[in-house]
């Protein structure tokens, strides 16, 4: 008999679109691939939905708030049903910039210089010299991020904003020019890595990531091969640190102007990597010889409680 598997998606947060896009990918994929499969669009009462349904398998594909920063991962540790992804604390840590920062930089990765503070206290003065960038301590998908350019007399002024959705704690972040990449990370293996081009776009933001035709992917990278070799490097070692399980994956800035000295800088570990028809790392696992389907069968059998 087949495994039931509930594919959790939809839920509250502002990447709730991204969510219900790469839960009906994932659903569609594991059907064609023999497994009962439940959609769940997850409300405050997933907990007794779960308990009710008894699925074998969680076939986490939340984005955001609650879906990857621990919360969602401790319901399922609570009923006792094996998930994807990762655990309740690396779910956590990796979701607050501020905590993946400190746990990066100990365990060896360059991470860009950052303070953090409540979001009006940003926009009265700049918090360090320009330009730099300011973003939500707990958002995805590019979501508040806003850039600071050198020349720019003031702060960002949409943080006086009284509906202001992303939270009221932000980090102001060192700009780091260059060539935007991601590497992934799956079975505790690093594959390929992948240059972003935004088109049109000032940096990869939320259009750039889910429009079609917003970016374009170079896959492999065109890098030297020291280089490409240390993206990967980096990218296991964030996995590890973090305490990742399944797939995750890193993103890096690369400055390669002439007084940028050839800065690498890891930016940030999505534990809960978009699934949707444009995403990176479906690209990413088919180059390493994982299609669509047999990269949600692997995520399904890999899932376990406890990780």
């Amino acid at each position: 008999m087949s495994k039931h598997v509930a594919v959790l998606m939809g839920g509250w947060s502002s990447e709730r679109p991204v969510s219900l896009s790469s839960g009906k990918a994932c659903a569609d994929a594991l059907r064609k691939a023999g497994y009962q499969v439940t959609e769940v669009d997850v409300q405050r009462d997933v907990a007794q939905v779960l308990a009710e349904l008894k699925p074998d398998v969680a076939f986490n594909a939340l984005h955001g708030p609650f879906g990857e920063d621990g919360c969602i991962q401790g319901v399922l540790e609570v009923l006792g049903i094996p998930y994807t992804h990762s655990g309740v604390l690396a779910s956590s840590l990796a979701m607050n910039k501020e905590k993946a920062k400190d746990v990066m930089k100990a365990a060896g990765i360059p991470v860009a210089e950052a303070k953090v503070m409540h979001r009006l206290e940003a926009a009265k003065a700049h918090a360090i010299e320009p330009p730099y960038v300011v973003k939500p301590v707990c958002e995805g998908s590019s979501f508040g991020v806003l850039i600071v350019n050198k020349d720019q007399k003031n702060p960002p002024q949409e943080l006086y904003s009284a509906d202001w959705p992303y939270g009221d704690i932000v980090m102001v972040e060192r700009y780091i020019p260059g060539r935007e990449l991601t590497c992934a990370v799956m079975a505790d293996k690093p594959l390929d890595v992948t240059e972003i081009l935004s088109t049109g776009h000032v940096f990869y933001d939320y259009d750039a990531k889910y429009a079609p035709g917003g970016s374009s992917h170079i896959l492999p990278a065109d890098l030297k091969p020291n280089i490409y070799e240390y993206i990967q490097s980096l990218t296991l070692t964030a996995h590890k640190a973090l305490g990742c399980r399944g797939v995750s994956r890193a993103d890096f800035r690369f400055d390669e102007t002439a007084d940028g000295e050839g800065e690498l800088i890891c930016l940030e570990v999505n534990t809960q990597p978009g699934m949707t028809p444009t995403s990176l790392v479906p690209e990413i696992a088919e180059k390493a010889g994982f299609d669509y389907q047999q990269l949600v069968s692997w995520m399904v059998e890999d899932a376990t409680c406890d990780r």
